[in-house]
């Protein structure tokens, strides 16, 4: 069964932050709050942890996956970024959108799409999250929890461990979730390419 913990929204308990971080290092799956819909996350590393994720997610082999970042300068380090990108991306981060880019040597070839060679990158807007990338000291692979019968994320994590405690190491209950998923923005063009409207504010990228 899952280990909840109750973690303080402004001002998360470190030594929860630190033991949720060993869960993961360990190669447990957690769920944890983001500035939009709750998310599912392991080790960016840990393939048998993100083998789990694709199977409870149902993911087909098309997915991108999202590489959850501390900041903007971590993000560069997995993607190939151009000047016009930067200003748009320090322009967004931290915030609700995933960005689709083309993946560095840094990005293990599995967790690339298999033809783009492209990846999903986001620095979210939330003190937990970002406690928890803190402490890890690297990027964590991440999904939305959305079930794939489900029309909406999981909001109430006290659903989240009824229904998703024996299939996770962790849940981390920052309080009631948001319904809406990251805006999708694909950044491997000349022109940014909103691919989904999310909670993040889509103005800055149309033409």
């Amino acid at each position: 069964m899952a280990q909840i913990f109750r973690v303080h929204p402004v001002t998360p308990q470190t030594r929860l932050i630190k033991q949720a971080a060993d869960i993961i290092r360990k190669g447990g799956v957690a769920i944890y709050p983001t500035d939009a819909a709750y998310a599912i996350g392991c080790c960016m590393g840990n393939k048998g942890a993100l083998d789990r994720i694709t199977q409870i997610r149902q993911l087909d082999a098309k997915h991108d996956f999202t590489m959850l970042c501390r900041d903007l300068s971590e993000l560069a380090n997995y993607a190939k970024v151009d000047n016009i990108a930067y200003r748009l991306l320090k322009h967004n981060t931290p915030g609700a959108f995933t960005f689709i880019l083309r993946a560095t040597a840094e990005v293990p070839r599995r967790l690339m799409h298999p033809k783009k060679k492209t990846i999903g990158l986001r620095v979210p807007d939330n003190v937990i999250a970002l406690a928890l990338l803190e402490e890890l000291n690297e990027p964590m692979m991440t999904a939305t929890l959305q079930m794939p019968d489900d029309e909406y994320p999981m909001t109430d994590p006290e659903e989240m461990a009824q229904f998703m405690g024996k299939q996770v190491e962790l849940i981390i209950d920052g309080g009631w979730g948001e319904m809406d998923c990251t805006t999708v923005i694909d950044m491997t063009s000349d022109y940014p390419e909103v691919i989904r409207e999310g909670k993040g504010d889509t103005s800055p990228f149309m033409p």
